[in-house]
Protein backbone atom coordinates (compact mmCIF):
# COMPACT_ATOMS: atom_id res chain seq x y z
CA UNK A 1 0.00 0.00 0.00
CA UNK A 2 1.25 3.23 -0.88
CA UNK A 3 1.53 5.94 1.92
CA UNK A 4 -0.06 9.63 0.68
CA UNK A 5 2.16 12.41 0.58
CA UNK A 6 0.88 15.28 2.07
CA UNK A 7 1.27 18.42 -0.09
CA UNK A 8 2.62 20.54 2.33
CA UNK A 9 6.39 20.14 3.87
CA UNK A 10 6.79 19.31 7.61
CA UNK A 11 5.65 22.53 9.95
CA UNK A 12 4.08 24.33 6.81
CA UNK A 13 0.03 24.94 8.37
CA UNK A 14 -0.37 26.57 4.46
CA UNK A 15 -1.14 29.98 6.01
CA UNK A 16 0.19 32.93 3.68
CA UNK A 17 2.20 35.79 5.54
CA UNK A 18 3.08 37.56 2.52
CA UNK A 19 1.69 37.44 -0.72
CA UNK A 20 4.31 36.93 -3.89
CA UNK A 21 1.84 36.86 -6.02
CA UNK A 22 3.40 40.37 -7.94
CA UNK A 23 1.85 42.20 -11.02
CA UNK A 24 4.96 41.14 -13.69
CA UNK A 25 6.08 37.84 -12.33
CA UNK A 26 5.99 35.06 -14.35
CA UNK A 27 3.83 33.26 -11.77
CA UNK A 28 1.13 35.61 -11.59
CA UNK A 29 -2.14 34.84 -12.43
CA UNK A 30 -4.69 37.70 -11.65
CA UNK A 31 -7.96 35.83 -11.37
CA UNK A 32 -6.55 33.77 -8.70
CA UNK A 33 -5.67 36.91 -6.77
CA UNK A 34 -9.00 38.74 -7.18
CA UNK A 35 -11.14 35.55 -6.71
CA UNK A 36 -9.41 34.89 -3.26
CA UNK A 37 -9.95 38.67 -1.99
CA UNK A 38 -12.68 39.70 0.23
CA UNK A 39 -12.49 43.63 -1.14
CA UNK A 40 -13.05 42.52 -4.84
CA UNK A 41 -9.67 42.85 -5.96
CA UNK A 42 -8.63 45.98 -4.15
CA UNK A 43 -10.56 48.41 -6.77
CA UNK A 44 -12.71 50.89 -5.34
CA UNK A 45 -15.79 52.09 -6.63
CA UNK A 46 -16.38 55.73 -6.78
CA UNK A 47 -19.79 56.39 -7.06
CA UNK A 48 -21.00 59.73 -7.17
CA UNK A 49 -19.87 62.88 -8.21
CA UNK A 50 -18.79 63.94 -4.47
CA UNK A 51 -16.34 60.93 -4.31
CA UNK A 52 -14.89 61.78 -7.70
CA UNK A 53 -14.42 65.24 -6.96
CA UNK A 54 -12.44 64.28 -3.24
CA UNK A 55 -10.24 61.70 -4.93
CA UNK A 56 -9.56 64.07 -7.92
CA UNK A 57 -8.56 66.93 -5.53
CA UNK A 58 -6.88 63.98 -3.10
CA UNK A 59 -4.82 63.24 -5.81
CA UNK A 60 -3.81 66.95 -6.98
CA UNK A 61 -2.90 67.86 -3.69
CA UNK A 62 -0.48 64.81 -3.44
CA UNK A 63 1.51 65.59 -6.84
CA UNK A 64 1.31 69.55 -6.34
CA UNK A 65 3.45 68.87 -3.10
CA UNK A 66 5.94 66.79 -4.86
CA UNK A 67 6.17 69.40 -7.05
CA UNK A 68 6.08 72.11 -4.61
CA UNK A 69 8.99 70.40 -2.77
CA UNK A 70 11.21 69.70 -6.23
CA UNK A 71 10.58 73.72 -6.85
CA UNK A 72 11.91 74.45 -3.69
CA UNK A 73 15.28 72.09 -4.04
CA UNK A 74 15.73 73.42 -7.66
CA UNK A 75 15.49 76.69 -6.11
CA UNK A 76 17.65 75.99 -3.75
CA UNK A 77 20.71 74.58 -5.76
CA UNK A 78 19.95 77.64 -8.06
CA UNK A 79 20.64 79.87 -4.94
CA UNK A 80 23.38 78.42 -3.77
CA UNK A 81 25.17 78.24 -7.59
CA UNK A 82 24.26 82.07 -7.93
CA UNK A 83 26.03 82.46 -4.34
CA UNK A 84 28.90 80.65 -4.61
CA UNK A 85 29.97 81.51 -8.16
CA UNK A 86 30.23 85.41 -7.42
Amino acid sequence: MKRKRSPLPEGDDGRVIASMNVDGMPWYDGRRAKAGRADGGGRTELRGRRQKTAALLGVLAAVGLAVLAFAGVFFLVILLMDVSWR
